[in-house]
């Protein structure tokens, strides 16, 4: 089973949301670096950039598959993971560690949209039926 994290906010593309104040880190789960294996690239936006609830940010490649990368909340982009850059493989080491960008959350609301801890391991147990 793959790791989940108790407070943190989880999409069903899963990508996952770590809340300090009024930023969110938005990484993929252990769910997804699993279902994707060895993590080779990571294509990032520019730190200034928009996000939008649900929209595309960027993408992982694998040696197996690329994925799409959508933002589960919507604000500004103002840091990117640039260590990802030189060693995507980080992912792979610590999905929920190795954060993709931090953004400023122009709509806490978004928040509820998403799944806590259980509901998304619940998600996950469900998506491998």
């Amino acid at each position: 089973m793959a790791k989940v994290i108790e407070g943190l906010y989880y999409s069903e593309s899963h990508e996952y949301v770590r809340v300090e104040g009024e930023f969110g880190y938005i990484g993929i789960t252990d769910y997804a670096q699993n279902a994707l294996g060895n993590v080779v690239y990571v294509d990032m936006p520019e730190v200034d950039d928009e996000v939008e609830a649900g929209e595309e940010f960027g993408a992982v490649e694998s040696v197996k598959a690329a994925s799409d990368l959508n933002s589960p909340v919507s604000g500004t982009v103002v840091e990117v993971n640039e260590a990802l850059e030189d060693t995507p493989e980080l992912i792979n080491k610590d999905a929920f560690g190795n954060w993709i960008i931090k953004v400023e959350l122009s709509d806490k609301s978004e928040l509820d949209n998403l799944m806590d801890a259980a509901a998304y391991e619940e998600f996950c147990k469900n998506a491998e039926h």
